[in-house]
């Protein structure tokens, strides 16, 4: 029998909320938070929209000697962490015990400071060269697992918006074979001009909003934040009477080997990752309440994942409501996976789908049902969530309620 993995822990740091009460508060609400970039200057930009998390006072977590070493991505993931711990009820003399480790993803990680650096130097000045140091792909993994003394493995996920999704994946089968009774998993990430402005070059942006499904679609809105879940071992929850919140149930993760961008066309591969990580939970397509859509708003990846899904439910499909948490907070790449995760956690825990937004004008190639309609109550026992990221690097995540 396959061992069981359970969620004892979760911690969100977005635009949609600074933790979870808020993020809930978002997502039943269906409230936007993409506004005017305030963060750098977006003159001369087609887009100049995201969903930037406001009011941030660093002051407010860390001291002017801790932010001399953190970047904003590293931030979040610390705030995110923290909570995550303190729901899972896990004591320091716990977390470092050699069995608890760490599986993160990452997207920018430290860029915006590597930008300030860059801008400093052209202006003839002599920037500080650490602030280069959190530019290092794996450093909030670091961090986060110095902050709270984890000494056991540490893994760094990078597939781009697919990274923290296949993290988590990752750390459930860190458990799974044994090597660590419990996983610190998400990912964080945080806007950066070089992104904005190389997703704006490709014109994959939209300055409207991000209204996925949308005939009049656009393109993406960058978000930005972090998702913490704490995995555990059932035996490891139960031996210490830890909150078990939901169960992670299995994943997958296959390449589609087609093109840097754009979606294979036919959704075959997506439509196989989704029956895989099925068969890894094993349960049936039937038992499925819930998709937590990858939904972006780029006219081909939203078109792509509807073929998906009814390529592999077929006419199931039409009866399986469909959310897209990106059309209130935005694309939040390397921890977009770990977030729609969150949400999905929420969903099964409050009882309620979040809404996808903005949908004006329904496209009519896109008709699956999107809950346009504002938050639906249901019990919600099983939620597939989508992360179909640039390379082709697609995971897909089974997350149930604890049987």
């Amino acid at each position: 029998m396959k061992k069981r993995v359970m969620i004892t822990g979760l911690g969100t740091f977005l635009s949609g909320g600074k933790n979870i009460d808020e993020f809930r508060k978002t997502l039943f609400e269906g409230i936007s938070k993409i506004k005017n970039i305030t963060l750098f200057d977006t003159k001369g930009y087609h887009s100049r929209i995201a969903a930037e998390i406001k009011d941030y006072n660093p002051y407010n977590y860390f001291s002017k000697k801790e932010l001399n070493r953190l970047s904003r991505t590293d931030q979040f993931a610390i705030i995110a962490a923290k909570e995550a711990i303190k729901i899972s009820r896990l004591s320091i003399d716990e977390l470092r015990k050699k069995r608890v480790g760490i599986s993160l993803g990452a997207g920018t990680g430290g860029m915006f400071l590597a930008e300030k650096y860059h801008k400093e130097y052209l202006k003839k000045k002599k920037p500080k060269p650490s602030l280069l140091i959190p530019f290092i792909p794996s450093y909030t993994t670091d961090q986060v697992a110095k902050e709270l003394g984890i000494k056991g493995p540490i893994f760094t996920t990078t597939t781009a918006c697919s990274s923290s999704a296949t993290a988590i994946g990752i750390g459930a089968d860190i458990i799974l074979e044994g090597i660590a009774d419990i996983m610190i998993t998400g990912g964080s990430d945080s806007l950066c001009e070089l992104t904005f402005g190389g997703f704006n070059s490709l014109r994959a942006m939209d300055p409207v909003t991000c209204r996925p499904f949308d005939k009049d679609r656009a393109g993406m809105v960058l978000g930005e934040g972090a998702a913490i879940l704490v995995l555990e071992s059932e035996q490891s929850a139960l031996s210490r009477d830890a909150p078990i919140l939901g169960e992670f149930l299995g994943y997958a993760m296959v390449g589609e080997a087609y093109h840097i961008t754009a979606p294979e066309e036919t959704g075959e591969l997506q439509s196989y990752v989704m029956e895989l990580a099925l068969k890894d939970a094993n349960i049936s397509k039937d038992e499925i309440d819930l998709i937590n859509a990858h939904g972006t708003g780029t006219p081909h990846n939203d078109l792509v994942e509807t073929v998906a899904i009814k390529k592999l439910f077929g006419k199931k499909a039409y009866n399986i409501p469909v959310t897209a948490n990106k059309s209130m907070i935005g694309h939040c790449l390397g921890s977009a996976g770990a977030v729609e995760a969150a949400a999905s956690l929420i969903s099964i825990l409050e009882g309620f789908i979040p809404p996808t937004i903005n949908i004006k004008n329904l496209d009519p190639k896109c008709d699956l049902d999107y809950v346009t309609e504002g938050a639906r109550i249901k019990n919600i026992n099983y939620v597939l969530s989508n992360s179909f990221a640039f390379g082709g690097n697609l995971t897909s995540l089974i997350i149930g309620k604890r049987a």
